[in-house]
């Protein structure tokens, strides 16, 4: 085991959104480094890797905790975005990529790797944009501290956003009516092969700054959707027309695929300009990475999905308000609630129960009343939501920040309780919390309203609890006594 003094120590920020628990993981399995996180909450940390990694909490916008991160720190990874939630959110990104550059100088850090995305300024979208502008920032200062900028298209993997769209609208529809961006051309790339780069980068030996963009074979939307379709032994047939704006394509995202309307709009501004490689660097500098073509990927990642080993997820992080979870791990403001109590009767064990608890949703369904929720996933998808089709990660487990269809795992207690917060449109805030007791599960919703309209639509859905949740504390204790 190599000796940790002489180990580098590498900083992953972003490390509980998709590509940072990965690269995580990633890191403390194949490199001989310490590595540390910054995170704006430790407990969204996977436990498993907790006694591995350093933990440091603040954000990017706070100094002090910056400085705390980056002391002693060789090589820094930032992979940090939001996704366009914010009216001022390029202001943001370029603020929180300057605050970062200035804090690894004065920390004396000798490299910063950043992940961005393909594109020209002429013709990126407001996204793309913001993901060329931060590594700018991030690289303006060459004379001080060397940036290795890599660059990405469409990245496939399970979980990933790309690849559940693609994945969800090839299953669901055999024939699709579709704008013209989907022959725009791009250069899709394997989270695996994403992670190779993002690692390897850490020892790569350059002068100055690198711009290294990074993908597989030229493909259309549509040709990634028709060899996505073959992968999964279905035929798919797809008919552009030029009648369909980028408003109702994200309408039309939303309706079939678990991406909420922001996401979608974002993503589809990024489909309709043409993303590829403009620089050999990939090739020059990473010669031992050859990327999977995107039949590969595709596979890989239904692979994950069928062995129900998907590490991460493109909503981990989000730019929901939810996103940090600790404001939103304690329901006691709430001032109106529905408490259901079920006594175990028949042989249920509290572990038993709270393992019934923790398989709700996604594909389990909810039980009984499953259309009465998926109604109301329906609407609220139709207002711009997450809807009921975001799912799970894994079936049978879940860890604190999860996405559990509109809900997000807010607190877990193992073997006691679970408390989720509700991402669905409301006008208010809503919590469903679970506490198994040795001997009942008491199940509650909290609510927190929103003036007039949320009292309204409150005592509205109360005669529905009546059937809902009465069903799912019942039907949850009889299943844990089942097992």
């Amino acid at each position: 085991m190599p000796d940790i003094s002489t180990k580098k120590t590498v900083l992953v920020t972003g490390a509980t959104g998709y590509i940072g628990r990965r690269l995580t993981q990633r890191l403390l399995e194949k490199s001989a480094v310490n590595v540390r996180l910054l995170v704006r909450n430790r407990n969204k940390v996977q436990l498993s890797i907790v006694d591995q990694v350093e933990i440091c909490e603040g954000s990017t916008f706070d100094p002090q905790s910056l400085d705390n991160a980056l002391a002693g720190v060789d090589t820094a990874f930032y992979l940090i975005h939001s996704m366009g939630t914010e009216d001022d959110y390029r202001n943001l990104d370029r603020l929180s990529a300057d605050n970062f550059r200035e804090s690894c100088i004065k920390a004396g850090v000798k490299k910063i790797i950043y992940l961005g995305g393909l594109g020209v300024k002429e013709s990126a979208s407001e996204h793309l944009l913001s993901r060329i502008e931060t590594g700018e920032v991030l690289s303006s200062k060459p004379d001080q501290i060397e940036t290795v900028w890599l660059r990405a298209g469409v990245i496939i993997g399970s979980g990933s956003a790309s690849f559940e769209i693609i994945r969800n609208l090839c299953q669901k529809l055999p024939i699709m009516i579709t704008p013209r961006w989907v022959r725009s051309r791009t250069q899709p790339i394997g989270i695996n092969d994403v992670l190779s780069y993002l690692e390897l980068s850490i020892d790569l030996t350059c002068k100055g700054n690198l711009v290294v963009d990074i993908g597989c074979e030229e493909l259309s939307f549509q040709q990634m959707m028709q060899q996505a379709a073959e992968v999964m032994g279905l035929k798919r047939y797809l008919f552009p027309v030029p009648v369909l704006s980028p408003r109702l394509s994200s309408y039309w995202l939303i309706l079939f695929t678990p991406i909420p309307f922001k996401l979608a709009s974002a993503l589809v501004e990024g489909l309709k300009s043409e993303t590829l490689l403009q620089n050999d660097n990939a090739a020059r500098f990473y010669p031992e990475v050859v990327p999977a073509l995107f039949k590969k990927t595709v596979a890989d990642a239904i692979h994950e999905l069928e062995e129900n080993q998907v590490l991460s997820r493109w909503c981990d992080s989000t730019g929901h308000q939810a996103c940090d979870i600790k404001d939103f791990d304690n329901p006691e403001g709430a001032i109106l609630r529905d408490t259901r109590e079920v006594l175990f009767e028949k042989g249920e064990s509290q572990a038993e129960v709270f393992q019934s608890v923790c398989r709700v949703g996604g594909p389990n369904g909810w039980f009984k009343y499953n259309f009465l929720w998926r109604l109301r996933g329906a609407m609220d998808k139709a207002v711009g939501g997450y809807g009921l089709n975001r799912g799970r990660r894994l079936n049978q487990e879940l860890r604190l920040g999860d996405a559990l269809d509109f809900w997000k795992v807010v607190d877990i207690k193992p073997g006691k309780r679970l408390l989720l917060y509700a991402q669905m449109k409301v006008p208010g805030q809503a919590w469903l919390e679970f506490d198994v007791q040795p001997d009942r599960l008491v199940q509650t919703a909290h609510f927190l309203p929103r003036g007039l309209w949320g009292r309204l639509y409150w005592y509205s859905v109360l005669p529905i609890h009546n059937f809902v949740f009465n069903d799912l504390a019942k039907t949850i204790v009889r299943s844990g006594g089942s097992r």
